[in-house]
């Protein structure tokens, strides 16, 4: 994949995808199969497999390594293809030569939530990780920039890495990370549509989103939006989404994923439960915001 197309992907929507459950609560990624094919033709620019809004976290590795290789599958060259890595570093470079065996375009590299996380062994899980993809370009998805502009400098100074997933409200230190970095890096907007004006005010490009699983065509009007600096617009748009997310922020995040289940379940589209320890189901609030969103933008 050239730097051009990979360049523009990354500064484009990252769409996470859920990870499917059937009955007995066994992954089942073909049920992803009609979310995929709406969201790619709706014009999502990179799926993402193995991230947060996959409940990254409630999987097993050999879970995640069978959810990349079956999306990749699913996708088949569509567009380029994100894959999810992290937690020990045995299980992330396992993950990581997974994803590379199964075609995927890039890495993101999950920050590492050990309570002994130090900055400069941040930089060596990346090149450990990089080293077992066989040089896969990476995105580092920050979650917690408290270590310091200098600290993620020094780890977008990577050959490896080509993006950062600023997934922090703070837009002031997105800007200054952005101005002691090699001008080459993209930095993604990591809090989906609701945060992406501000990121793109002080420089982000693209952003990740959870909505593309259920309402993919709002999304890409809304980064249509931001590309021509129409913030009235993208926000006049996120407007009409903002309740999905407000549901998804509930419970410290909890409802993240259930949100994005509970809606997709209402469409038609049932991909099983989340896992503890995220909410589920929703409460009888949220689920009575998340029909009339439903039935006003969704369903009609």
């Amino acid at each position: 994949m050239t730097e051009d197309i990979l360049g523009k992907a990354l500064g484009g929507i990252s769409g996470i995808l859920v990870t499917p459950y059937d009955k007995d609560g066994e992954i089942d990624p073909a049920r992803l199969a009609p979310i995929l094919d709406r969201a790619l033709g709706a014009g999502v620019h990179m799926p993402v497999v193995n991230g947060n809004t996959g409940e990254f976290y409630a999987l097993t590795t050999d879970e995640a390594v069978t959810m990349v290789q079956e999306v990749a599958g699913l996708v088949a060259g569509r567009a380029p293809l994100l894959a999810g890595v992290g937690r020990g570093i045995r299980d992330a470079q396992r993950l990581a030569r997974a994803s590379a065996d199964a075609g995927a375009a890039a890495l993101m590299v999950h920050q590492p939530p050990d309570p002994f996380v130090a900055p400069r062994g941040i930089v060596d899980y990346l090149k450990a990780v990089a080293d077992a993809s066989g040089g896969l370009p990476m995105m580092v998805y920050l979650r917690n920039d408290a270590i310091g502009t200098n600290a993620i400098v020094d780890l977008v100074s990577l050959p490896e890495v080509r993006g950062v997933k600023w997934a922090t409200p703070n837009p002031l230190k997105l800007a200054e990370a952005i101005a002691a970095s090699d001008p080459s890096i993209t930095w993604v907007g990591g809090l989906a549509e609701v945060w992406a004006p501000a990121l793109y005010a002080v420089g982000a490009r693209g952003f990740t989103s959870g909505l593309i699983n259920v309402w993919p065509e709002m999304s890409v009007a809304i980064h249509a939006a931001l590309e021509e600096s129409d913030y009235a617009g993208a926000n006049a748009l996120i407007a009409k989404m903002r309740v999905f997310e407000d549901i998804r922020a509930e419970e410290m995040n909890g409802a993240n994923v259930t949100g994005v289940k509970a809606a997709l379940l209402g469409m038609g589209l049932d991909c099983g439960p989340t896992r503890p320890p995220s909410a589920w189901p929703l409460n009888p609030s949220q689920q009575d915001r998340l029909d009339a969103f439903l039935k006003t933008h969704v369903l009609k």
